[in-house]
């Protein structure tokens, strides 16, 4: 009776216990039919283990790329350089929105002794302190006036319609006549002058020397159209460059040459040498870009030369063509007056047209704000007449288009294959904004595995800095480098733009290009490719065995480089690094150990020559990272303006890398 007992208790036992287990059992697989969805849902292309690294990124081809979706982060979430990388949620917290726009690269300056002069540690470092000194209280400024509108360009600035100057007044003036407001269609410069007599020059550059000349005589001055309302640092642009020789040139015969440089760079000349334009020759506005003023008896280049011998065999005599001579003589009085047309320029000297030169891509009439005269010519007045007498504004509304449509698409939460750094300056507004809407709009750049960035530095014109600033926060891809913007000092933005590639994007290659350099992005990606994935390579244009310059505007002291040779070192329009390398210029420039040289490209060379001391280096040279203009097949192509950006990339999206000559 016991043992029943005992049985019937051990039974209950067990079905309680049993009871108690299937509860359990349910309430864990309700609470995991929540919770796994949730895991799913967070964890996708996370590692399998919780901890491991994620599986590295691999970049199979641009089409792929461009179809691979990417994690996007909020819209507004703010982007920051930053010394340290943050959780996204605290550096939501503790960066106010304007940061977003700032680099984080910070100049610490310790006071170096004479000895460390080696590194780079004297001129151009106190230059760098300063310029990051001013740069922080004009950052200050901006960031702390809310209302940034008081900044805004004075459009009642006068705006004559006509201008008037004496010798006196032009010379005390530095040569310059300042067109507040630039040109419009129907406006004429007139200018009263007399060439001085020819003198003994002894430059070759200028003209060339015959065997066993020592000099030669040279008459020639230079009228130029400017655009004075550039950037600090660089030439002003020559819009129109009118240079007539009187004794000539390398052909010893009178010529006029005439020419635009854009960003330091001439365009093709259009020579007029005496000889009238071919027939087949395009116009400007119907007249010829070139008169004829040589006397020309035979007139060998209006009938061919069979015909000429018959005429001279049947003795029939050729009527001689009277022509009118070369415009400009020495000592003698000439009245030049230079016109605004629809297709281009016109050059009428004492009543009688003599040359056309058609507008070039590049510049519009207003950006001519200046015209200069230099040379061998004694000026008795010059008046501008018919100008704009309503401001054209320089306000970057003009070039910047407010629209969600060419917006940068935020930072991803994935893997970023390359990143690109675009060097420009702050008043770059339309440069700026022809790149957002030619290359930047890339599929490559869309999809969020290429972040393409502007980096600029700030301006000594506060109204500049605050549209700067609102640029910045609408566009969401310009990053502000904190020191007052110095040609010298560019190579600071190239250390901000490794900084920012391998801190904020961590990305896999960091390229360096300018604001007019047009890049082929897909093209470029497919030729790091060529080196294998985990070798440390520079990319691009390699100069090897370049010698510095010891005179001239580009001049080197022996104290800046006391070498014979520069390292070898990638054409500065664009090149690009693997990330070991953009990390190493980063940490060396916190430890206060990084050469700093006036020439980026330069300084880029040495020190990947520095990292390559230690960690094998893989140098890809290709011309296609042009260094001057642009071939066809091209990865990059420098000096294109902003219509010649937006000419490309209509090419390029009908599957067409050519270029767009027309400047």
């Amino acid at each position: 009776m016991k043992q029943t007992k005992l049985d019937l208790f051990s039974i209950l036992s067990r079905q309680r216990c049993m009871h108690l287990m299937i509860g359990f059992a349910l309430v864990y697989l309700l609470f995991m039919s929540f919770e796994i969805p949730l895991i799913f849902r967070s964890g996708a292309g996370m590692g399998s283990i919780s901890g491991a690294l994620p599986r590295p990124f691999m970049l199979q081809s641009e089409e792929n790329l461009a179809e691979m979706d990417s994690p996007i982060r909020p819209q507004k979430e703010p982007f920051r350089v930053s010394q340290f990388s943050l959780p996204p949620s605290q550096s939501q917290l503790v960066v106010p929105e304007f940061e977003a726009t700032v680099s984080g690269l910070v100049f610490a300056e310790t006071g170096r002794s004479g000895s460390d002069r080696n590194l780079g540690f004297s001129e151009l470092r106190k230059l760098a302190r300063d310029a990051w000194e001013v740069g922080r209280k004009l950052w200050e400024e901006t960031r702390s006036d809310s209302n940034a509108e008081m900044y805004k360009i004075d459009k009642t600035e006068s705006c004559p319609h006509s201008i008037a100057l004496t010798r006196e007044e032009f010379l005390k003036r530095g040569k310059v006549m300042l067109l507040p407001c630039g040109l419009t269609l129907g406006s004429h410069i007139t200018v009263v002058g007399k060439p001085y007599a020819a003198h003994k020059e002894f430059d070759p550059k200028i003209s060339a020397l015959r065997e066993g000349e020592e000099s030669v005589l040279v008459s020639q001055f230079m009228m130029e159209l400017q655009g004075l309302k550039f950037v600090d640092g660089e030439d002003p642009p020559r819009i129109l460059h009118f240079n007539p020789r009187l004794k000539g040139d390398w052909s010893g015969k009178p010529v006029i040459e005439q020419n635009t440089c854009y960003r330091m760079q001439w365009g093709t000349a259009l020579r007029c040498d005496g000889w009238k334009s071919r027939a087949d020759e395009e116009t400007v506005d119907g007249l010829v870009k070139c008169e004829k003023w040589i006397r020309d008896d035979n007139n060998h280049t209006e009938e061919s030369k069979t015909t000429w011998w018959l005429n001279r065999l049947i003795g029939r005599t050729k009527k001689v063509s009277l022509d009118w001579p070369y415009p400009f003589a020495e000592e003698k009085l000439f009245v030049l007056t230079l016109s605004a047309g629809l297709e281009g320029y016109h050059v009428n000297v004492d009543g009688r047209h003599v040359t056309s030169f058609p507008y070039r891509t590049g510049f519009v009439l207003e950006d001519a704000t200046g015209l200069s005269l230099n040379g061998d010519l004694h000026i008795q007045s010059i008046i501008a007449a018919s100008l704009p007498t309503s401001h054209p504004s320089f306000a970057p509304q003009r070039h910047l288009e407010m629209s969600n449509e060419w917006k940068a698409p935020p930072l991803s939460g994935g893997p970023v294959e390359l990143f690109i750094g675009i060097l420009s300056a702050g008043n770059h507004f339309a440069e700026r904004m022809a790149v957002r809407k030619s290359w930047m709009q890339s599929r490559l750049i869309k999809s969020s595995k290429v972040v393409a960035r502007f980096f600029v530095a700030l301006n000594g014109r506060k109204e500049v800095n605050a549209e700067l600033k609102k640029e910045a926060e609408f566009f969401g891809d310009l990053v502000i480098v904190p020191f007052m913007d110095s040609y010298d000092l560019v190579v600071l933005k190239t250390v901000a733009i490794c900084e920012y590639g391998v801190r904020t994007v961590s990305a896999k290659y960091v390229m360096k290009c300018d604001d007019d350099t047009f890049v082929r992005v897909g093209s470029v990606i497919k030729e790091v490719k060529k080196v294998p994935s985990g070798k440390n390579l520079y990319v691009g244009n390699i100069n090897y065995y370049h010698k510095p310059l010891r005179e001239g505007k580009w001049a080197v002291t022996y104290e800046e480089w006391p070498e014979e040779d520069y390292p070898p070192y990638a054409n500065g329009p664009g090149y690009v690094v693997s990330a070991d390398i953009a990390r190493f210029v980063v940490t060396e420039f916190e430890k206060q150990t990084l050469r700093l040289f006036k020439m980026e490209d330069v300084s880029m060379g040495m020190w990947v020559e520095q990292f390559n001391s230690t960690i094998p280096v893989e140098y890809l040279h290709d011309f296609k990272f042009c260094q001057f203009g642009c071939i066809e097949d091209y990865y990059t192509a420098h000096y294109q303006s902003p219509r010649q950006m937006i000419c490309m990339w209509e090419k390029l999206k009908m599957g067409k890398p050519q270029c767009c000559n027309m400047r």
